[in-house]
């Protein structure tokens, strides 16, 4: 070690990041990074974080959940199925390839076939071009939801996309936690570059020259995401100056990044849901709903937003945050061990038996650790956990294995609408239509599913969120997941980054915009 390093800074050299840097060049430090370079491959905060930067949506989020458009300069209803987008003029892909109308079409296209992402465009039949810079999205029935689904376009380069690779393979093809050209080659209209990336060590981007939005105020010129999953290193970093924003910050660490001389603390109340998927089709126990009840009352989701994440969070009765659509305020969390020891000699299963259980670990906040208090729960009415934790990298493969009796997931709705948690974790799944896609609980309720289906061509507020509430409640009595709680946000970051107003409920920093302070 040399004399007078830190082993923070020693393994932040060996990951290629120099410290003296100028004002405009920024390192970054995430739990995780994302697993892909190709923005429709994997439906996760990473991708959608990464495509803010490298790509560009038609319409994006404000911080105050209001829509801003991006790519798309304006918009207007046709009739109840269709909505027009005017396009920008003039936007060039990193390419150097023009920007139009066939790259929102074949874009839209490649959504409507890709595994993760299909359901959510579901409810739109077509893209139609109208000229080279207007582009009708065209949908099944009325839907509620077309400006919350039009965040989720990130215009690819069609051209660039489209052929074949020296090996032969299809550009455009779509390779869940493989290899394909689009995971590792990138032609965005966004104000950043890729110039280097290694999985698990390091995301380089330096700003696009040839940027569209000459209105931004954003001055970082050369950015470095580097992943960081141990809490304490990541906030030793920020407070020891190797790096200039970190996020998530541990609810242990709150104060210190608060405090700290040179740094600065962002917090915002989150709405992603941290569950715990209750695997049918792996254990037969689980087949009983009075079992799957008894280990939601087993669990205290009070205690573990109290005692591990430090009351930095809000403890969950259901999918549906307060604020949402089917938020039913009926529906808080039921820890009662006596009720669940109950269920469980009613089942037949008063002796218990083995599940095994898997969790990410350094994705959301303290996994591992409510992982483990979660195992230790439930051995109290006599259920053995075999509990295995694991990086992003080698968990969503495993996730997506469905191979586990409990897999612990989090889910952020970015359409900020209850119907998206549904269509995702609980509808039956279905590989043709998308829904489901993350249902690893094996559960199929047909009225639960007919309800999320109909509040999606309901356009009337009051009659949608009644049938959305009525899908909460039959969720709670079904008891195919176990709701935890939902997650707040934390970032920190040294005072000179205006850091809190590119921060986000969706927990994907606009950092395009960002300004270093001079």
């Amino acid at each position: 070690m040399k004399k007078g390093m830190s082993k923070v800074a020693m393994a932040l050299l060996a990951a290629g990041l120099a410290f003296n840097v100028s004002a405009a060049d920024i390192k970054v430090a995430v739990a995780s990074d994302p697993t892909s370079l190709d923005p429709q491959e994997q439906l996760s905060g990473q991708t959608l974080e990464m495509s803010h930067l490298v790509f560009d949506p038609l319409v994006r989020w404000t911080q105050d959940l209001q829509f801003e458009p991006r790519l798309a300069e304006k918009y207007e209803r046709i009739d109840d199925k269709t909505v027009r987008f005017h396009l920008r003029k003039g936007v060039k892909f990193h390419s150097g390839n023009d920007f139009t109308a066939d790259d929102v079409v074949w874009t839209v296209n490649r959504l409507k076939a890709s595994p993760d992402f299909k359901a959510i465009f579901d409810p739109i039949a077509e893209a139609k071009k109208v000229d080279d810079h207007t582009v009708d999205l065209v949908t099944v029935n009325p839907y509620p939801l077309i400006l919350q689904t039009v965040t989720y376009i990130f215009p690819m380069d069609s051209k660039f996309y489209t052929g074949k690779t020296e090996d032969g393979k299809d550009k455009a093809e779509i390779i869940k936690n493989g290899a394909s050209y689009a995971s590792t080659n990138v032609s965005g209209t966004g104000p950043f570059t890729v110039k280097f990336r290694e999985q698990g060590v390091k995301l380089d981007y330096a700003r696009n020259p040839n940027y569209w939005d000459k209105g931004s105020k954003g001055n970082v010129q050369n950015l470095t995401l580097v992943p960081i999953k141990e809490d304490a290193t990541r906030v030793a970093a920020l407070l020891g100056g190797d790096v200039d924003v970190i996020y998530p910050v541990a609810p242990n660490d709150l104060d210190r990044v608060e405090k700290g001389a040179n740094t600065q603390l962002v917090t915002l109340s989150g709405t992603r849901a941290i569950i715990i998927e209750l695997n049918q089709n792996t254990n037969p126990a689980l087949k009983d709903k009075r079992v799957r009840q008894a280990i939601d009352y087993a669990i205290n989701q009070v205690g573990i937003v109290e005692k591990i994440n430090k009351g930095f969070g809000t403890p969950a009765g259901q999918l549906s945050p307060k604020g949402y659509a089917g938020y039913n305020e009926a529906l808080t969390p039921r820890y009662d061990l006596t009720k669940a020891k109950a269920l469980m000699k009613e089942a037949g299963y008063e002796k218990g038996f083995k599940l095994t259980f898997i969790s990410p670990a350094a994705r959301y906040v303290n996994d591992v650790k409510i992982a483990q208090a979660v195992s230790a729960m439930l051995s109290k009415i006599n259920i053995k956990v075999d509990l295995k934790t694991m990086p992003v990298a080698q968990y969503w493969p495993e996730f997506d294995k469905c191979a586990a009796d409990m897999q612990l997931i989090g889910w952020h709705s970015d359409t900020e609408d209850s119907a998206n948690f549904y269509e995702f974790l609980t509808f039956s799944k279905d590989a043709k239509t998308g829904m489901g896609q993350y249902n690893c609980s094996g559960y199929a309720n047909a009225e639960a599913d007919k309800l999320v289906t109909q509040a999606n061509a309901e356009t009337d507020p009051a009659k949608r969120a009644a049938m959305l509430q009525k899908v909460e409640a039959i969720l709670a009595e079904d008891a195919p997941f176990v709701p935890l709680h939902w997650e707040n946000l934390a970032y920190g970051a040294k005072k000179n980054a205006d850091i809190k107003p590119v921060v986000n409920v969706m927990n994907f920093p606009y950092f395009g915009d960002l300004v270093i302070k001079q």
